[in-house]
């Protein structure tokens, strides 16, 4: 396909086929649990935010893989529903990948996944062009080799990269290396560090990578961040909670919106906690995600939850 002159955005990572289960209440070894409701929706961390950043006016890339099934289908047209250009590899004779998530009636959510090794995006299947011509770059750093690859490219032409990490996976080292923003899930610092304590753990991290942020989602208690001179903290709204699958994926969407209009950290922080929460007011990975000014709506009126760190 024909590649635009420049997107905002440029996402080298996950997609996968969410089936949302609502259980009315969470099973034990065992048990028969009543399903209230069950919902195939398309998710997966880099596609999800790269259908969000549209709807708040950011053009944006999608490079993956899928399968040859009927789920491919799904994400292609959710792709281009949001106007995402997009670098999609076929795998022929390939389930794509899928998760099964189960909700239990507060909201939270367990996830269950499977995905194929031949939808591991290669690190040889994509061009430079692809990267070099966006403002930002995100990874989630499943396909470790491919993201590494596309983080040298964006790290040598100026553009900063956004890591979106929940595992260590092997090979990490010469990825971290070159990410910028490294927001990653609660129990990560700890897992590379070897440090519990997030107020240890996140400025080791800074230090090991040189990274210009780190950062830890901690879901109602907010956003921890490291810029390597203070820590920022951000409350978490409180919203009616239907369903947590994508907070995550659209806090770093939000997250990439505010560093593209340069705003200031905490007001960048804010946004992006006030955009995750909004998503967990419906189901799916990407049912929630609200305008600007609903956003910007919440950050001024709503209410939040009560601090886990202080604030600098």
């Amino acid at each position: 396909m024909t590649l635009s002159s420049q997107v905002d955005v440029v996402g080298v990572g996950l997609n996968a086929t969410d089936t949302v289960i609502f259980v009315s209440q969470f099973p034990t070894s065992g048990a028969k649990v009543e399903v209230r409701s069950i919902s195939v929706l398309p998710g997966g961390q880099v596609a999800t935010a790269m259908v969000a950043c549209p709807q708040w006016g950011l053009r944006t890339r999608y490079v993956g893989r899928l399968g040859d099934d009927l789920a491919a289908k799904i994400h292609r047209e959710a792709f281009a529903r949001a106007g995402v250009e997009t670098l999609i590899t076929t795998v022929p004779n390939c389930a794509s990948a899928q998760s099964f998530i189960l909700v239990d009636p507060h909201g939270e959510r367990t996830v269950l996944w499977q995905r194929d090794e031949r939808l591991a995006i290669q690190p040889d299947e994509f061009d430079r062009e692809w990267i070099v011509n966006a403002r930002a770059l995100l990874v989630d750093g499943r396909d470790t080799a491919a993201a590494a690859k596309a983080a040298k490219w964006a790290h040598e032409a100026g553009i900063p990269v956004i890591a979106d990490l929940d595992e260590p996976y092997p090979g990490l080292d010469p990825l971290l290396a070159n990410v910028d923003y490294l927001i990653v899930s609660r129990d990560f610092p700890a897992k590379v560090s070897g440090r519990t304590n997030l107020q240890e753990s996140l400025p080791e991290l800074q230090r090991r990578f040189g990274s210009r942020l780190t950062a830890a989602t901690l879901g109602t208690d907010g956003v921890l961040a490291w810029d390597g001179e203070q820590y920022h903290y951000g409350c978490a709204y409180q919203v009616p909670v239907v369903d947590t699958t994508g907070a995550g994926d659209i806090f770093h969407a939000g997250f990439i919106y505010g560093l593209l209009q340069n705003w200031p950290l905490q007001r960048n922080l804010d946004f992006a906690c006030a955009a995750a929460a909004l998503n967990c007011m419906a189901a799916g990975a990407r049912g929630g995600i609200q305008t600007i000014e609903t956003i910007k709506s919440l950050m001024s009126k709503g209410q939040r939850y009560p601090a886990a760190y202080d604030s600098p």
